[in-house]
């Protein structure tokens, strides 16, 4: 598990500005703060990944570098994670794309009881890729875990990465348990979530954030 918040690094100015009541309200800084940290997630994952020799030929000769040997498939639920997906397309700029809509559905009785509801998902095939799976909150797990399950109809990636922004110690635990072959990316773990599964501190609901609020 890998959490930029344990170390110094810019990464923690683009989640302090994300937390930040007032800064918050600029939903295109907010969009770019989601944007940015994903591209530093993107670098950081790129270092894990199988790389293989090439030659590259120059103006005056020839150079010997390394290139990927493959580019992962990069997989977000909407809305949410799309500010936060773009990050690692901005530097995975060749990879292949993945999709789902996943979201809490309520009961009638407007109890905070729910079920995770998912009505969209599309995506290439996976079989013995490199899949990254972001999502800026990572409250239950629950969403992550029904959209991960739900990709492997299209075939069982080799390896799979999950990236968020904010983390709760209970839903950590959860995709550890129910996932526990996949490696964790986060930009910070806050302290629990609340008796609505809310992360607190948290930052809000990133998708409201970004977009506006639902009604």
């Amino acid at each position: 598990m890998f959490v930029f918040a344990q170390q110094p690094s810019l990464a923690n100015q683009f989640v302090a500005e994300l937390r930040d009541v007032s800064i918050q309200k600029d939903r295109l800084r907010f969009r770019r703060n989601l944007e940015r940290i994903g591209e530093l997630m993107a670098y950081e994952i790129s270092k894990t990944l199988p790389y293989h020799n090439v030659s590259v030929p120059t103006p005056l000769g020839i150079a010997d570098t390394q290139l990927l040997r493959q580019q992962p498939v990069l997989a977000t639920i909407l809305r949410a994670g799309l500010p936060f997906h773009q990050g690692f397309a901005n530097y995975f700029d060749q990879a292949e794309n993945a999709f789902a809509g996943a979201y809490r559905g309520y009961s009638a009785s407007e109890s905070d009881e729910f079920e995770i509801a998912m009505d969209y998902i599309v995506g290439p095939d996976l079989s013995g890729k490199t899949l990254i799976l972001s999502d800026p909150m990572l409250a239950t797990g629950r969403s992550l875990e029904k959209v991960y399950h739900a990709m492997l109809r299209y075939g069982i990636p080799a390896q799979t990465h999950i990236a968020a922004v904010i983390a709760s110690p209970e839903g950590i635990r959860y995709v550890q348990r129910q996932l526990p072959q996949c490696h964790l990316w986060l930009g910070a773990i806050d302290d629990h979530l609340n008796e609505h599964s809310y992360i607190v501190p948290g930052l809000g609901d990133a998708g409201d954030l970004s977009y506006g609020a639902k009604v």
